[in-house]
């Protein structure tokens, strides 16, 4: 099948063209004060800019973490992004509000147990991101019981699969899961927030089943 990649928590100029121009689905922007890859929404612009002329078919998801409605509709205005992915503990009645509002919603979980899976309906995201527990909200390079993902790909949820994940096993999460894309951020980076130009590739051609 075909699994769309995401390179998340970009921060420079460089890493947007190099991970939108390798081929990547979708950048992730983070825009939670709290994260070692937070960049503010001016220094977000270049960053769009430089993946769109690297690629115009790549597409923008901010990320934030119970931000008010409105601040994350000016961010998704201001850099016409994509998809809103909440990564706190925002309520379905947030999701179902900025989707009325034209947003795409992606809702991340902190995958603890069954129960978790079992409450993803509650909220009307266009995608659910499963995610390991961390206190950074994400990002940590922990990764979760993958039979739990594969509960909620069954269960009919559009899955976005993270935690963890590197060149070395997101083959194996692809053929266990079968999601709907992959997500990256630690995985690739030679530090928080720098991505590190041989691993994104390998990460790349590895979901993508290339030698």
């Amino acid at each position: 099948m075909s699994v769309a990649v995401k390179i998340c928590g970009i921060t420079r100029t460089d890493d947007a063209a190099l991970a939108a121009g390798a081929g990547a689905d979708y950048l992730g922007l983070n825009f939670w004060p709290g994260s070692k890859r937070h960049v503010t929404v001016a220094a977000a612009c270049p960053l769009a800019d430089a993946a769109r002329a690297a690629a115009s078919g790549v597409r923008l998801v901010g990320l934030f973490v119970d931000q008010p409605a409105d601040v994350i509709i000016a961010a998704a205005v201001a850099l016409a992004l994509d998809a809103v992915q909440l990564h706190g503990d925002e309520p379905p009645e947030l999701v179902a509000a900025l989707t009325t509002a034209g947003l795409v919603v992606w809702k991340a979980h902190a995958v603890r147990d069954a129960a978790t899976v079992a409450g993803l309906s509650a909220w009307p995201a266009a995608a659910h991101v499963l995610d390991a527990p961390s206190p950074g909200r994400g990002g940590s390079g922990a990764r979760f019981d993958w039979a739990l993902a594969t509960a909620a790909v069954a269960a009919g949820h559009r899955v976005v699969l993270a935690g963890g994940l590197t060149a070395d096993n997101v083959a194996a999460a692809i053929a266990q899961v079968q999601p709907f894309a992959v997500d990256v951020a630690s995985g690739v980076e030679s530090a928080p927030g720098h991505k590190d130009p041989a691993r994104m590739r390998a990460f790349l051609a590895a979901a993508r089943g290339v030698d």
